[in-house]
């Protein structure tokens, strides 16, 4: 798993690599998402043992469906919030866990609440970022401005601008500081339009921690839908109070 460093002071937060799990291949092993074809079971377990390693409650966590939306979901307890994107929560002890293979897994600490979101780049058009940051503010009770800087961002593995060719009509609908031209075509950073989205809403630039890898080029570190043509397994972005 990446954590940051350091933890953040009344939170856990995690985002997990495909290692450490009992998936056989093609989703070998850490495979956390229900949506794949590996067995139900098995997903299961490696989602009990990757809650159990960061100190968590098997039993209290809440996940989202991701419909590749902007909508951010309230979570109060376990549980699935099927059309949501993104989960914020107050309880102390509630996990909130996505799915990523090349979207964007975002973690969002402020004192006293925390988020998560997948931000793939329908969401990140549609302002996840934002959405989430708005909401995790009016969990925390900030108000927008000046009390953003209580905010910290953490950006998860996600496909790079290195590898995430695009076509002219999904990249025109991005800043273009998010995007890479060259001879063969545009290629879109979601981070970095992640990152534009929160500085911009006033989270301080040294406070977005950027991805660690790009998905794509990490084969023995990360599922990718694109390298793997679909047939792979989930990362987790997950994140608690712990206070």
């Amino acid at each position: 798993m990446w954590r940051p460093e350091p933890a953040p002071s009344g939170a856990r937060a995690a985002m997990t690599s495909r290692r450490g799990g009992i998936s056989p291949p093609p989703f070998d092993s850490l495979n956390l998402g229900r949506s794949t074809d590996d067995d139900p079971d098995v997903v299961s377990e490696n989602r009990r043992r990757a809650l159990v390693a960061l100190g968590l409650d098997p039993a209290a966590c809440a996940t989202a469906g991701q419909v590749h939306g902007a909508d951010v979901a309230v979570a109060t307890g376990p549980g699935l919030h099927a059309r949501a994107d993104a989960l914020v929560t107050r309880v102390p002890g509630l996990a909130l866990a996505v799915t990523a293979a090349d979207c964007l897994p975002i973690v969002l600490l402020a004192p006293g609440a925390v988020c998560v979101a997948h931000s793939g780049w329908r969401g990140t058009v549609a302002g996840m970022p934002r959405a989430a940051l708005d909401a995790v503010r009016a969990a925390a009770g900030i108000r927008s401005g000046a009390g953003s800087r209580a905010v910290r961002a953490l950006l998860g593995p996600c496909i790079g601008p290195c590898c995430y060719r695009v076509g002219d009509e999904v990249a025109l609908q991005f800043p273009p500081a998010a995007v890479v031209r060259d001879a063969t075509g545009p290629r879109v950073d979601l981070a970095a339009a992640a990152r534009l989205q929160l500085v911009e809403a006033g989270v301080p630039a040294d406070s977005v921690l950027d991805p660690p890898v790009c998905t794509s080029c990490s084969p023995e570190w990360c599922f990718s839908h694109r390298r793997d043509r679909g047939r792979t397994g989930r990362l987790w972005a997950v994140v608690a109070l712990t206070e």
